[in-house]
């Protein structure tokens, strides 16, 4: 840095706070370090008796922090997101639409790695609305050199390294197992509690088929509604390991390709994910474990945004799922602004 004359300033950037004290009105920055200071700023500055200031010199290969800024939301934004203003190296970027963030982490850790410059994201995997902050990025030092930031560009490769999936409409059918419901012994509670998790999206609920214990009962019921055209088959019930449950066999003889039958997740450990190919359609078939009738958050809250969203999900994509897959149950729940899930 050296010191200029302040009517020399212009252009120049500013190392330091310029603070204004106006007795009983006002003690604050009139200006922030790493301002460039403009023609207009020098009366200003003459006003808070600044003839002299601190600035860094402008140098080829060497940018400015809002400039800077600037090439690291470049690196994250992509459709549906805003961007602030750059303000002291920072940008926060915004959902514009609703879906499902995500976000690549590998090539986030690369540039963050580089150091002098960060990116700080909300997690991946779960669902933001419009309006919702997504990131923020931001250089540390007042300037950095250029050379770093073309690292960073490189870093994080061609992509973005944030999207967000639009959620789709998606129709659904529910089948529910069980002879204490299908014999009328007890009410089904599944069925409700399972439309007010859907109500949530953009969904569909074509019908509700209750079976018997019988896997040849349960197997037609998921049939008929894949034949019928629905996006998503949801079985409720029968979903333990004990002998007179039947889902899950029922299922696997759908003919639908079982990913996994159980998640590192509680509530939510007995889960059954499997997808129907029909007719170069991929239908989800969830079995969805009894938690889910009375929890009020399971493995159900995590990868229903994700199937409505489109993706085909992996046996990894659940087995990661064992870092936070715990949830505490808390007096008040937060979720999603909470660990669980992460």
């Amino acid at each position: 840095m050296k010191l200029v004359r302040t009517e020399d300033a212009v252009g120049q950037v500013l190392c330091h706070d310029i603070t204004q004290i106006i007795p009983g009105v006002v003690k604050d920055a009139v200006f922030r370090k790493g301002h460039i200071v403009t023609k207009e700023d020098i009366p200003v500055l003459l006003s808070v008796g600044k003839e002299h200031l601190y600035v860094w010199e402008k140098k080829e290969g060497i940018l400015h922090e809002d400039e800077a800024a600037a090439i690291l939301r470049d690196i994250c934004i992509n459709e549906g997101m805003s961007a602030s203003e750059p303000k002291e190296g920072k940008i926060e970027i915004k959902a514009m639409a609703d879906g499902l963030l995500k976000i690549n982490t590998e090539k986030l850790n690369a540039v963050n790695a580089l150091g002098e410059m960060m990116i700080a994201t909300v997690h991946g995997n779960f669902p933001v609305k419009t309006g919702d902050k997504i990131a923020a990025t931001r250089i540390i030092p007042l300037v950095i050199e250029e050379e770093k930031m073309q690292a960073a560009k490189k870093a994080a490769g061609n992509e973005p390294l944030l999207s967000i999936l639009p959620f789709h409409h998606a129709k659904v059918g529910i089948v529910t197992t069980g002879s204490e419901v299908f014999k009328g012994r007890i009410e089904d509670a599944f069925g409700p509690a399972i439309r007010k998790k859907l109500a949530e999206y953009d969904t569909e609920v074509t019908g509700q088929r209750i079976c018997d214990d019988s896997q040849e009962e349960i197997v037609s019921a998921i049939k008929a509604f894949i034949e019928e055209g629905v996006d998503m088959v949801l079985c409720t019930g029968g979903m333990s390991v004990d002998p007179d449950d039947r889902t899950p066999g029922a299922i696997k003889a759908s003919g639908a390709r079982v990913i996994s039958y159980g998640a590192p997740v509680l509530p939510g450990a007995m889960f059954l994910l499997a997808y129907y190919d029909n007719h170069g359609k991929t239908v989800p078939v969830l079995g969805l474990p009894g938690c889910v009738m009375y929890a009020r958050r399971t493995i159900f809250d995590l990868v229903l945004p994700r199937v409505l969203a489109g993706e085909i999900l992996k046996a990894e994509d659940l087995s990661g799922y064992g870092e936070g897959g715990l949830c505490l149950n808390c007096e008040v729940c937060h979720f999603p602004n909470c660990g669980f899930g992460k």
